[in-house]
């Protein structure tokens, strides 16, 4: 099987070829002998109810400083000329983003789209986890501040981070007598009009907060995030420590909760987070942690991601 592959993402120059997923995604793509074209979220159109993009041809190699060549754009149209839509551009979750899944949607499924637009429109990550009985931490979502004050009452330890936020930027942790929530949510308010979300403290992030690979519905692998000294949160680009990690007999409970909803929902790559006993977060736009898991436990999970698109284009 030969595929045209066209890959949406950021910049393909300022990426870590060493810890990027959408890299070694297309490096298992082009081994297996696809096709790989690159395209910017701008250069998406949709004209005459054809969804166009100005891609380039690409080919990767894993060195740096020179890991990508690109060769000149062609106006592609996504609905006949591909087989398959890797959409990897890294949040924010903004209305651009929303944009784009609409537009892709007119494609799907004729044209693979991983993962499925119209399920990661509707899967913003902190609101996913909603869906599912017995996994989240105490959790509030909300924008009226009598609320919040009456949560942290009965918590006392708390979280306060934006409903639509990433990679870890803007999490407080509001500790008993800790008075800035007023100014906080002052801040929060001018901001934005939408509503955060507070949740009870869980110390237990002082030991780890695990990314764990699902792929059709399936664990297949996880990291542990461990966060810096004097630090509440575990993102690596804010000094969090990768270390390996196994799969606990909870966090099996979880993806067994998740796992077909995930399947059924054309989710064939996702990353979910765990702090403790309670799932957090479910990212579906572009999940990130397949080479650290690599190097930690000797595997290619970007193969499984390939067996999973390649069963579905021919099923």
């Amino acid at each position: 099987m030969s595929l045209k592959v066209a890959i949406q993402m950021d910049p393909i120059e300022s990426i870590d070829i060493d810890g990027d997923s959408t890299f070694v995604l297309g490096l298992e793509a082009q081994a297996r002998g696809h096709a790989l074209w690159h395209y910017l979220p701008r250069d998406l159109s949709l004209r005459d109810r054809k969804v166009v993009a100005w891609a380039r041809p690409l080919t990767l190699k894993r060195e740096k400083g020179a890991h990508f060549t690109l060769g000149e754009p062609t106006l592609l149209d996504l609905g006949r000329d591909v087989d398959v839509v890797l959409m990897r551009q890294d949040p924010p979750f903004d209305m651009a983003y929303i944009t784009a899944t609409h537009l892709l949607e007119h494609i799907h499924p004729k044209t693979l789209v991983v993962n499925d637009p119209v399920s990661v429109r509707n899967a913003p990550e902190k609101l996913f986890v909603t869906h599912f009985d017995g996994v989240m931490p105490p959790t509030l979502i909300t924008a009226r501040m009598e609320d919040i004050v009456a949560f942290r009452a009965e918590h006392e330890d708390i979280i306060v981070k934006p409903l639509y936020g990433n990679g870890g930027a803007g999490v407080f942790h509001l500790k008993p007598g800790d008075e800035n929530l007023a100014s906080l949510m002052e801040m929060f308010t001018a901001r934005s009009r939408e509503p955060v979300i507070v949740q009870r403290y869980l110390p237990e992030v002082r030991q780890g907060d695990k990314r764990i690979i699902l792929v059709d519905g399936e664990p297949v692998g996880a990291v542990n995030r461990v966060p810096a000294a004097g630090e509440s949160r575990s993102n690596m680009h804010v000094g969090g420590k990768p270390v390996k990690s196994g799969l606990t007999a909870r966090e099996k409970e979880i993806c067994a909760i998740i796992g077909p909803t995930l399947k059924n929902q054309g989710m064939i790559f996702v990353g979910i987070d765990v702090i403790g006993d309670y799932l957090t977060e479910i990212n579906v736009t572009s999940p990130t942690g397949i080479q650290q898991i690599n190097r930690f436990d000797g595997v290619k999970l970007e193969g499984l991601v390939w067996d999973a698109i390649e069963a579905r284009r021919s099923a």
